[in-house]
């Protein structure tokens, strides 16, 4: 008996000295064993790459496997990283059996882990996050079916009533564009580590330029395809869309526009495919053109895409802004992981890349004429 209840104990202190960073390992386990159905074994946590905001970690134990996101370890902007959130929406948007991962607890006392956080089911599949792995859609029709999925699961999530699933009061619609723009502009000036000379300009001409808005949806707001899970013995079919930290209520072209400012096709500058991790990975023959994942949107949801290039310059700005938020992390010792060294380069980058493409803009305004 006392013999293995020593083993017991050396496999429990085992355990804790491997938990990484931002896992209070008694405290979690306790909250496991009391709220999460299955969590009340031994657990082990490990850190899941890929997210460089939220922080993602695999928990696993005898009865099976969660997953558990929290917020960073320091800099928290306001209304970021808002767990009750994302546990919300995913909740919603159960309910229409949208691909997504199933909340199954949430923590909102901080003194557990020193942030709010929640746990959801496991999924298993493939995320192509900055190459397509080998032996998985190798061959161009495969490739061209998950563009296909990528733009047939946007239009679902789109077409959710979200009052039906009780989201009606998840955001405010009105007004989206104008304070998805102050908002981000804000957001720089909180997390700005050296000014970039063409950012205010850039900032100028969207102001100007904001186009009138369809009818809002759910707004997933990190939509691409790292992002995506998909099936690992079927390309054309998602398992599960990740990372719902900036999903509310809004303009569905916002998200469009964000999945474009990610993907790469074959005639792009090799400058511009090394900005964003998969869009080498588009730029591989199959996968659909930007032009066509824009019509095959507009085909489906029947909406007006004519003012896409204003939304797509928006997202190169958006996702500038939360490069710059990690980069200020980690030059302040705050991030979980590698690959953070050149952000500041990429922000800047990706900033000179959002205001060339004004500069060529077919509207007027976004070019600085008005």
């Amino acid at each position: 008996m006392f013999r293995r209840r020593r083993s017991r104990c050396l496999y429990l202190a085992a355990m804790q000295e491997n938990v990484p960073a931002g896992i209070k390992y008694d405290a979690v386990s306790r909250f496991f064993a009391e709220n999460v159905p299955g969590g009340d074994a031994p657990l082990t946590f490990s850190f899941i790459s890929g997210g460089r905001s939220n922080l993602t970690y695999r928990a696993d134990n005898a009865n099976g496997s969660w997953v558990l996101r929290r917020p960073p370890l320091g800099h928290v902007l306001p209304t970021a990283h808002d767990m009750a959130r994302e546990h919300r929406v995913l909740s919603g948007i159960a309910k229409a059996n949208f691909p997504a991962p199933v909340p199954v607890a949430l923590c909102e006392d901080p003194a557990v882990n020193d942030y709010p956080f929640y746990v959801m089911n496991y999924c298993e599949g493939v995320i192509i996050a900055e190459s397509v792995p080998a032996g998985f859609a190798d061959e161009p029709p495969q490739r061209r079916k998950i563009g296909h999925a990528l733009v047939e699961t946007l239009v679902q999530l789109h077409a959710i009533d979200y009052n039906a699933v009780g989201l009606g009061e998840f955001g405010r619609p009105e007004g989206y564009l104008e304070r998805q723009v102050r908002r981000w502009s804000e957001q720089w000036d909180r997390s700005e580590t050296r000014p970039i000379k063409e950012l205010p300009e850039l900032i100028r001409r969207l102001r100007n330029s904001i186009p009138n808005s369809p009818a809002p949806t759910i707004v997933h707001g990190d939509y691409r395809l790292g992002n995506m899970m998909l099936d690992a013995a079927n390309p054309g079919r998602v398992v599960a869309v990740l990372d719902w930290e900036m999903a509310t209520l809004g303009d569905p072209l916002s998200d469009l526009g964000y999945t474009l400012g990610y993907w790469g096709e074959a005639t792009d500058a090799p400058e511009y495919i090394a900005l964003n991790a998969t869009s080498a990975a588009t730029a591989l023959p199959g996968f659909l053109t930007r032009a066509e994942l824009v019509a095959e949107y507009a085909r489906l949801s029947g909406r007006d895409v004519s003012s896409i290039e204003w939304y797509e310059i928006f997202a190169r700005y958006k996702l500038a802004v939360i490069v710059e938020g990690i980069h200020a992390r980690f030059l302040a010792g705050e991030t979980v992981g590698e690959g953070f060294e050149g952000l500041g380069a990429r922000c800047e980058a990706l900033i000179g890349g959002a205001f060339a493409a004004t500069e060529r803009a077919a509207d007027p305004r976004l070019r600085g004429i008005a």
